[in-house]
């Protein structure tokens, strides 16, 4: 048995998404008969991201498993002589057993296409918004830049999302415009449903002047879906690529308004400790960064975690959070998984 990677680009027009629905064609469908007939065995992929009916992709990820023995990098030309002319795998390669394409940490980058002119052009409707008014540009640059970092993302995710965690990074996120057409491209830890269509779509209105640049802060805070933006369509939307980390980063920081940590990894990649330091955080989100942090760290194969309360010493032996219990550790404590409460 071997996993073989591949990377999928697609036009996202005539599919319901990429995940199996009873009401349409998809690509994950599509993908999956195609690989079942060519390589004999009943084939199902792992998608890494689940775009929405109408979105497209240049790099997408999906994994399978398979018994045959053609070589993984000769999978993906047998494959696209089976499948549409709107998808085509643009790489294929064996990878571990172990790598599962949601899983694996990795930077994942959309782009959102608007086309801003007086009169809309036929040949670029499948792939962009048209937007009649127009766009003040510079406001818009100035709104996204309050994004960039660690945040808690709830008002910028439909309600009915299934994500127990809002929190995430962008570490990019930039507004450009060539002649007519608008692109905002945003890279991140990874986003939570509809997310970048409603970023997309408050910055939309920050363009229009209905929101100063700085109300986006206020948006943030809100932590409420009804004070963003709307849902822009997914016509416009792209993914570009998940580009997969190739070694565990030696730290990570997440820093704002509401709180400030350093997760220390450089000794956490072989089963070793990762040490967290909470340097700043309020009573109300104490908790829950300890345990989203934590969490991350064990993922990542910390076979413990070393945890140290900067600010007031808030941790006490016996204490839980979540499925992690504070134990004492020499003079200071860790954490080690115990399981469910």
């Amino acid at each position: 048995m071997k996993r073989i990677k591949l990377t999928v680009a697609y036009d996202g027009t005539a599919y319901c998404g990429w995940q199996i629905q009873p009401n349409g064609v998809t690509i994950e469908e599509v993908l999956n008969k195609a690989l079942t007939g060519l390589l004999k065995e009943p084939v199902t992929v792992i998608g890494a991201s689940r775009t929405d009916s109408g979105v497209h992709a240049r790099g997408n990820v999906a994994v399978f498993d398979t018994e045959s023995r053609i070589p993984g990098d000769k999978i993906c030309f047998a494959l696209n002589q089976r499948l549409p002319d709107d998808i085509r795998v643009q790489a294929s390669e064996e990878v571990p057993l172990s790598f599962h394409p949601r899983k694996a940490n990795c930077t994942k980058t959309y782009e959102y296409k608007i086309l801003n002119r007086k009169i809309s052009m036929p040949l670029e409707r499948l792939y962009s918004h048209f937007c009649y008014f127009n766009l003040d540009v510079e406001k818009m640059k100035q709104a996204a830049a309050f994004l960039v970092g660690e945040h808690d993302f709830k008002s910028f995710c439909t309600v009915r999302t299934q994500a127990e965690e809002t929190v995430r990074t962008i570490y990019s996120l930039d507004v450009s415009k060539d002649g007519d057409m608008i692109t905002i491209r945003i890279s991140g830890s990874g986003f939570l449903y509809n997310m970048v269509r409603i970023i997309t779509g408050t910055l939309v209105k920050v363009g229009l002047g209905v929101y100063p640049p700085e109300h986006m802060e206020e948006i943030l805070e809100a932590r409420d879906r009804s004070a963003a933006g709307p849902t822009i369509p997914a016509v416009g939307l792209t993914l570009v690529s998940l580009e997969y980390e190739k070694e565990l980063r030696p730290f990570l920081e997440g820093q704002n308004r509401h709180w400030h940590y350093v997760l220390d990894q450089r000794e956490a990649g072989d089963g070793g400790p990762a040490r967290l330091t909470v340097y700043r955080c309020g009573e109300e989100e104490f908790e829950r960064l300890v345990k989203r942090v934590v969490h991350q760290a064990y993922r990542n194969g910390a076979g413990s975690v070393i945890v140290t309360d900067a600010e007031k010493d808030r941790f006490r032996a016996g204490d839980r959070y979540g499925f992690y219990k504070v134990v004492k550790n020499g003079t200071g404590f860790q954490m080690e998984d115990a399981g469910p409460e």
